[in-house]
């Protein structure tokens, strides 16, 4: 048994050194050429998997291939599909209604509604100088709010009225914020002041206002309210127009803000009745009795302020003699005595040609007529102040003035425009 046992057990190497048919090679020289043949595939897969991985990397980095799992990729695909309707409603919310913002947003714009930011107080509200946090300055109206249902109500017309019109002269809306009890409303910010400040201020001898100059802003003013009465549906009666709510930017181009007393008016409606607000001297007659508003009361309105460019006088002065307090009686006093010329304002430096003062006096006399329906829409009082020939149409009618002594009552032939003006000739 010992024999036997010690034979098997040394035959193994006998048999590893034994010479096979295979080019006589010994047995444990093929089998060591097998395990290099099989170690050597193995390590050149080894090699051309890494290389593959490298090259895939290299590629992710350029951004031809992602390197990422399907799941990955679809939940990116979501992302990315959820923040373009994110920014598609911010882009609709932008184009209506303007951005909301945050009480807080709005108080550290404004420094915490900090004094030396306000740039004006109003009988709605106080306005203050604001920059955002992309630096962009802005102008901030906080709404009052004494009674919390009317500044709402307040606050919702105003955006309503103002929040899709975009015009070169009227003041345009970037935001609001409605938080809580506060509402405010964020506007672009315009940095020459208001036409109040520059025709009633103290601006020294001379008024940086020429009659040209005044001209410009009559005319900008007219083709915003022409916009908001003939551009829209439905229109917009301003029914606060004076001199404080004009803003005038570097280069004197005017801006018609504060809407926060606007009114909508439908195509089916000829005017619409309402509680009687606006400024006193500027309201016209019939809103004044009736509380009848259209837009024969802007006007009137308009009427006034461009009375008020002309002279540099405030629609009621109680500081002047009893016969020149009413801007309104006195305008069609001088007029009627054919001393016209003695209107324009003593602040101006090279006084206007008779040609120019004219169409100017008449576009206000047409503007106050008693009869609204005798005045002229907004889009025809552009066309007069551009026209050079204004005054010189063969067509006219007679305007009566009235509350003026009879000794000097006198008709004035006032010209019609002689075609209707299309809304592109005052955008």
């Amino acid at each position: 048994m010992a024999a036997s046992g010690n034979s098997s057990g040394g035959g193994l190497l006998p048999e590893l050194t034994q010479r096979t048919p295979i080019l006589g090679l010994k047995l444990y020289l093929i089998i060591l050429f097998f395990i290099v043949i099989l170690v050597s595939t193995l390590l050149i897969f080894f090699i051309c998997i890494m290389k593959r991985r490298m090259r895939m990397r290299v590629k992710h980095s350029s951004g031809t291939i992602p390197l990422v799992s399907k799941e990955e990729s679809e939940m990116k695909s979501g992302e990315k599909e959820r923040r373009r309707r994110r920014k598609s409603e911010e882009e609709k919310e932008k184009i209506g209604w303007g951005r909301r913002y945050s009480l807080k947003e709005v108080e550290e714009a404004t420094r915490g509604f900090e004094e030396g930011n306000v740039i004006g107080k109003g009988g709605y509200g106080i306005v203050y100088r604001g920059i955002l946090h992309d630096a962009s300055v802005v102008a901030v109206k906080n709404l009052l709010n004494n009674n919390k249902g009317q500044a709402e109500k307040e606050f919702k017309g105003e955006v309503e009225a103002i929040g899709k019109v975009r015009h070169k002269h009227l003041v345009g809306l970037v935001g609001y914020c409605a938080e809580g009890a506060q509402r405010m409303l964020v506007y672009e910010y315009i940095d020459n002041g208001t036409l109040e400040q520059w025709l009633h201020g103290d601006v020294g001898p001379v008024s940086p206002l020429t009659w040209d100059i005044r001209m410009k802003v009559a005319v900008g003013i007219a083709k915003g309210l022409a916009y908001l009465h003939e551009g829209l549906e439905p229109k917009v009666v301003h029914r606060d127009v004076k001199s404080s709510n004009i803003l005038l930017d570097k280069k004197w181009n005017a801006k018609v803000s504060d809407f926060g007393l606007a009114k909508l008016l439908g195509s089916e409606k000829s005017y619409v009745t309402t509680r009687v607000m606006g400024t006193f001297g500027y309201v016209s007659p019939e809103y004044a009795s009736t509380g009848m508003l259209n837009e024969g009361s802007d006007v009137y309105s308009f009427g006034i302020l461009l009375m008020e460019l002309i002279t540099g006088r405030s629609p009621i002065d109680y500081s002047r003699p009893p016969a020149e307090m009413n801007l309104v009686n006195w305008f069609k006093g001088m007029v009627a005595s054919r001393r016209g010329d003695e209107l324009v304002d003593p602040l101006i430096e090279i006084k206007p040609s008779p040609r120019s003062l004219k169409r100017a006096l008449l576009v206000c006399l047409r503007c106050i007529d008693l009869d609204v329906i005798k005045r002229p829409k907004m889009g025809q009082i552009v066309h007069m102040l551009e026209a050079d020939d204004f005054p010189y149409r063969s067509k006219h009618r007679t305007i009566e003035i009235d509350h003026v002594p009879s000794h000097a009552a006198v008709s004035i032939k006032v010209p019609y425009p002689a075609r209707h003006v299309e809304p592109s000739s005052w955008r």
